[in-house]
């Protein structure tokens, strides 16, 4: 499992319908990864939770996910992808 936050929602809390995440450091922030890690990350991952418009991009470039599994909460994406493997 993966979490990724984009580095400048760090520190955000947002708000919507009752509903308040706080985007900590301490969660998201254990360590700063490039553009191609992530990648990486993503192709090799089984789950990913994702928050903010450049990651979110990227997962959706990658074909991971399809637009409409992206949740916004106060205006920044959210997404979470589960990759099920049949053997």
């Amino acid at each position: 499992m993966v979490d990724i936050c984009d580095l400048d929602l760090i520190g955000s809390k947002l708000e919507q319908n009752g509903l308040v995440i706080n985007l900590t450091k301490e969660y998201y922030q254990q360590q700063v990864i490039e553009q191609q890690e992530a990648q990486e990350l993503l192709q090799k991952c089984d789950i990913a939770n994702l928050v903010g418009d450049r990651i979110v991009k990227q997962a959706l470039e990658m074909r991971l996910a399809k637009e409409i599994s992206v949740k916004r909460i106060a205006g920044v994406p959210f997404l979470m992808i589960y990759k099920f493997q049949h053997r």
